[in-house]
């Protein structure tokens, strides 16, 4: 509870003051309707004074705010508001409807848990640039839309019926994420499938208490109308709610919190740079003083990528583009531009991190050359202000390129691969003092060197320890599919979080799928659930990669099923049961035995079906984390 607690505090003490530096609107009208607010059958529990969970209330609004946004989507095929000053009147009116009997909530809740007036407006930047339900359905494909208008087309007080919906938009949503180029924009995308599923797709439309309950994960404070109200009826519905809430609420939660750290980038965007110290435009390379990294000048590293030509991009992540160049002592390097130049302290805190780098000298990293800032005064043709990072080439790229879609990697090298990224964190977790946790382990972000041997890579994420013990932050960086479920939900950051990434990395190596498979026709997303139902039935071996189950024969599989088993360990979802990195280096060594696997706590209301002897079910356990019994799962 102090981990919640702790997160409501940033919250209510973040909200008033980024509400104060956003500056007064041009006074508007609201295109919405929100008559219905204050007579939709919503449960207002969570937003009752005192409000005892912030982000529990506030997610609920956007919820029953975004059956308004639905409406009007369906009325004018809009996504977005017209204008700021219409998205700041929409708030003000939303406001109103909250504070009026027979709601009579507190004044403040609108402008806590939407802080930025314009935050509801039209904007090309959001999520593929879809503002419009045919932009939408361009992006996402006919085949994804037709699939999501069949699913979620008719009453989707069914469990069936509202299960399908909710597969066709992940589907759906995973389309439009890829579409955007930027998993930074995920969240987003999922909710614009959200008000399309609800306000396009569904026939009784958004108003419609069922929809609000499926599309939008909104508990209702009476069950949903049915031509028949038994008791069997209303035990029906509430399964629906039930299952489906957690799901969408995790989403929402996490979009929630997305939005109020935008705001905060936002807000620190608009103050003027006061370090010009580490300004590099006009002054050459140079070493920088106690540590083994050079301070590379803009114009040097413009020259080395050609200008930072789209042809020499070698990848692309919700951090920043990396660019291929050659500098002038004939080295060749990867240079990675961040794209938001104001993350975290800024100046300050980008040094702080290179100073950190600099100094890691281990075979499994990949070696920091150096870095680049500038400023708007100094950077001229090069954009307002510019973050970079100068690493090593590494040939051969990421290991991505070598384990999916059924490459033809052999054990060996598989093998070989997972404990060089066991040793790389064991060193940042144990080798420097104190611990660096690197926050973002995936496939993309393993870099392969002329000899094959892996090496971590984006360390631009990388967090020190305090004392070994973990620690709360709003920011929550990573990628999903690898996140552990505690620093997800709650930013609860420990040298576990660093360890649930590797267990996902090493199921993903051993069985060829990726962590997070939003297009998978079986329903199931998060390969650790996928490898979980085969192990508990018994099929372990059936985790294996095909390229794997060929390569077996005249060998033992007894290592591969271990590695599958030590994988699933370390991606369990309670905390206490993953083993520290040494632990896991120690298992898959066999220097150590593999405990048997303990259960996983369930999610409280979940019932979807589950053959775990078959290894079939519908939905991710995981994804329904704010109702798992996290008391468990932080210890």
């Amino acid at each position: 509870m102090a981990i919640v607690a702790g997160l409501i505090r940033l919250l209510l003490v973040a909200a008033p003051i980024l509400h104060a530096v956003a500056g007064p609107e041009l006074r508007a009208e609201c295109p919405l309707d929100l008559g219905y607010v204050r007579t939709f059958p919503w449960d207002r529990a969570p937003c009752l004074p005192p409000v005892a969970n912030v982000t529990a209330c506030c997610t609920t609004l956007l919820s029953v705010l975004g059956i308004g946004l639905a409406a009007r989507l369906r009325a004018t095929s809009q996504f977005r508001l017209p204008s700021a000053p219409a998205s700041a009147a929409c708030i003000r009116a939303f406001s109103d409807e909250l504070v009026s009997p027979p709601l009579s909530l507190p004044a403040s809740l609108a402008s806590t848990c939407f802080p930025v007036p314009s935050q509801f407006a039209i904007s090309p930047s959001l999520c593929a640039g879809v503002t419009t339900s045919a932009q939408y359905v361009a992006a996402v494909g006919d085949a994804a839309a037709g699939s999501l208008n069949s699913s979620c087309g008719s009453n989707l007080a069914a469990l069936s019926l509202c299960s399908n919906c909710l597969a066709a938009g992940i589907r759906a949503s995973a389309r439009l994420t890829a579409a955007a180029r930027n998993s930074s924009d995920s969240l987003n995308c999922f909710y614009l499938t959200v008000l399309y599923a609800a306000g396009v797709s569904n026939s009784a439309g958004p108003a419609s208490p069922a929809t609000a309950a499926c599309a939008f994960g909104l508990a209702l404070s009476t069950p949903a109308p049915t031509s028949s109200p038994t008791s069997s009826s209303i035990t029906h519905t509430n399964i629906v709610v039930a299952t489906v809430i957690p799901i969408a609420s995790v989403l929402l939660v996490a979009l929630f919190i997305a939005l109020l750290v935008w705001t905060k980038r936002h807000d620190g965007a608009i103050k003027s740079s006061k370090n010009r110290g580490l300004s590099s435009e006009r002054r050459p390379s140079r070493q920088r003083p106690n540590t083994g990294s050079v301070l590379f000048g803009i114009g040097e590293l413009d020259k080395a990528t050609g200008g930072f030509a789209e042809r020499n991009i070698i990848g692309r992540g919700g951090f920043g583009v990396v660019y291929r160049g050659v500098i002038a002592d004939g080295s060749v390097v990867a240079v990675k531009k961040m794209l938001d130049p104001d993350v975290d302290g800024g100046d300050d805190e980008f040094a702080n991190e290179v100073e950190i780098i600099s100094h890691f000298r281990h075979r499994n990293l990949v070696p920091l050359r150096g870095c680049c800032i500038t400023d708007a005064e100094d950077a001229d043709d090069h954009g307002s202000k510019q973050m970079l990072l100068v690493y090593d080439y590494m040939p051969n790229g990421s290991l991505d390129r070598y384990i999916f879609d059924g490459a033809a990697m052999p054990w060996a090298r598989r093998r070989s691969v997972i404990m060089d990224v066991a040793r790389g964190l064991e060193y940042m977790h144990y080798g420097v003092k104190p611990g660096i946790y690197h926050r973002d382990i995936k496939a993309t972000n393993i870099l392969l060197d002329e000899d094959m041997r892996a090496r971590l890579a984006d360390f631009g994420l990388a967090r020190r320890s305090r004392e070994g013990h973990s620690h709360l932050t709003t920011r929550v960086a990573g990628t999903h599919g690898y996140l552990s479920p505690e620093y997800a939900l709650y930013g609860q950051l420990t040298e576990k979080s660093d360890v649930y990434s590797f267990g996902v990395l090493m199921l993903e190596v051993m069985s060829g799928r990726p962590a997070l498979d939003l297009a998978d026709p079986s329903g199931v997303v998060l390969v650790t659930d996928w490898a979980w139902a085969l192990v508990r039935a018994g099929r372990a071996r059936e985790v294996l990669a095909e390229a794997l189950l060929r390569e077996r024969e005249g060998m033992s599989v007894v290592d591969m099923e271990r590695f599958v088993l030590v994988g699933i360990l370390c991606a369990h979802v309670t905390v206490a049961c993953r083993p520290t990195m040494p632990e896991a280096l120690r298992m898959l060594e066999g220097d150590m035995d593999v405990p048997e696997l303990p259960d996983r706590p369930q999610p409280y209301g979940q019932r979807i079906p589950f053959d775990e002897a078959e290894g079939n079910f519908s939905a991710s356990s995981v994804l329904s984390g704010p109702f798992v019994d996290f008391g468990d799962m932080l210890r």
